[in-house]
């Protein structure tokens, strides 16, 4: 195992509802991404990725823990890690100087008490960012729990925090001429997520212009209504991502300048997708790939090179990929898998399917392999109170060969009758694995035609009352 001194350093940089297909690598045909493509490109390119839960706090519980949401506890918002144990403990174990900044999602208060920080040593956060801030004021609070106002467009703010972070953990010990510890730095955006309160994708001055009516996803465009805002928010969406971008640019010139780029290994990911109300009441919540489905590109040592891996993964295999490439024994607990495997060989022991838990919206269970989407629900449990069932009811079956942007459900299509026995038995050994108990799950009712999609209007009241969050009162710095 290497010495901590030979140790890469390690940064995440984790954005808040980003679509995967926002990225050249996914598609996108309007240059909006040059650096997260040059990852894809020179480093490893996860090309289908998906998240652990479409929703803010149960995916980011897992992609600290390494574990699904029923097993830590944070199976929905409002929920949080309790006493779990995150990558910033296993690093600062094996003499990572730890960091976070930006959004946390995982505490009960504002600011975020020490002991809810998930074992992070250096902090400058806020519990729910998207209330404690707007484009242009950008409130976070540091170690000692005051509020600090950072200066510039908000992920240009959390950028330059970044780097100074790095800048700060680069420099050789005064006292002693030797290298500083490797870091493990983990930066949280809230872009592109909408603000809250207004509803609104609030881009830097001028960049929404840049991209309104230059692009429409075809899902969102098949799946158009009168709940759908894609169309007044993709020009403000896109520009977030465009200045994103930029600063990831930014904090890769950084590293060079300071000469720890070769020796630093940056992931790139996001929470959840985004479907812009064409699924349901709201923007994510569903088992849709415009929900679940999100960009995620490594670089550095032990993935330069590394190339296209078409096999699903999940963003809850990032912790122990991460552990892995440093030279770090994975904990058992850990659910996720390591795709450090994947790059050399293939390996027998990693998942032929991303496994999805849907909370809040319903109790769901999905699995996405490379061709098909299936998707169980509980129409019996409360989403809100539940966090599992003995019984589901399957509900969505999407043969992605053919329907890419799943627009015709077969759930119920004698055709599909095989195809979903055999995905109900996957689905089941899933769930198992990540410790919970084998349900019963219905066969869909046998219908002659598939479904089309029929989206939800937003009648103004159930969201706010399920989903929504108090505006934190926020100290004035």
């Amino acid at each position: 195992m290497p010495t901590s001194a030979a140790r890469p350093n390690i940064i995440v940089v984790f954005t808040d509802q980003q679509r995967w297909d926002t990225t050249g690598a996914g598609g996108n045909p309007l240059g909006l991404t040059p650096e997260f493509d040059e990852m894809a490109h020179a480093g490893t390119y996860l090309a289908q990725a998906f998240t652990a839960n479409p929703v803010c706090a149960p995916a980011r519980a897992a992609i600290q823990t390494g574990t699904y949401g029923t097993t830590s506890g944070c199976y929905r918002n409002g929920t949080t890690l309790g006493g779990a144990r995150t990558m910033a403990h296993h690093f600062a174990d094996a003499g990572y100087a730890t960091g976070y900044i930006g959004k946390w999602h995982l505490a009960d208060s504002e600011p975020v008490p020490s002991d809810q920080r998930g074992g992070y040593a250096s902090w400058l956060g806020s519990n729910l960012l998207e209330f404690t801030s707007d484009a242009y004021r950008t409130i976070v609070f540091d170690d000692d729990g005051d509020p600090v106002m950072l200066p510039g467009y908000r992920s240009d703010a959390l950028f330059d925090a970044a780097i100074r972070f790095v800048a700060d953990h680069s420099r050789p010990s005064l006292t002693s001429g030797r290298a500083a510890a490797p870091f493990f730095l983990f930066c949280s955006l809230i872009e592109p997520h909408h603000q809250n309160e207004v509803d609104t994708y609030p881009a830097p001055t001028g960049y929404a212009q840049r991209y309104t009516g230059r692009w429409m996803p075809p899902d969102l465009i098949a799946g158009d209504s009168d709940s759908s805002t894609a169309h007044e928010h993709m020009g403000g969406y896109l520009g977030q991502i465009r200045r994103i971008d930029e600063g990831l640019g930014r904090l890769i010139d950084a590293l060079r300048s300071v000469g720890q780029l070769e020796n630093t290994i940056i992931a790139f990911t996001s929470d959840h997708g985004n479907h812009f109300r064409t699924r349901n009441a709201e923007y994510k919540r569903s088992c849709h790939d415009s929900s679940i489905r999100v960009p995620f590109a490594l670089r550095g040592p032990g993935f330069d090179g590394g190339g296209r891996v078409d096999r699903p993964v999940s963003t809850i295999d990032l912790p122990p990929t991460l552990l892995d490439a440093a030279g770090i024994d994975v904990p058992e607990e850990m659910q996720g898998h390591s795709i450090v495997p994947l790059l050399h060989e293939s390996d027998p022991e990693f998942p032929g399917e991303a496994f999805v838990q849907v909370s809040e919206s319903e109790l769901g269970r999905t699995i996405r392999t490379e061709r098909w989407k299936y998707h169980v629900v509980a129409p019996q449990a409360d989403p809100w109170t539940e966090n599992s069932s003995d019984r589901y009811l399957e509900s969505e079956l999407y043969d992605l060969a053919n329907d890419p942007y799943e627009l015709r459900n077969v759930a119920g299509v004698p055709a599909f009758a095989d195809v979903a026995e055999e995905l109900r038995q996957r689905l089941v050994r899933r769930m198992v694995a990540a410790g919970e108990t084998a349900p019963v799950i219905e066969a869909a009712p046998r219908r002659s035609a598939p479904l089309q999609p029929t989206p939800q209007v937003d009648d103004g009241t159930w969201i706010p009352v399920r989903f929504g969050h108090q505006s934190p009162q926020v100290a004035r710095p």
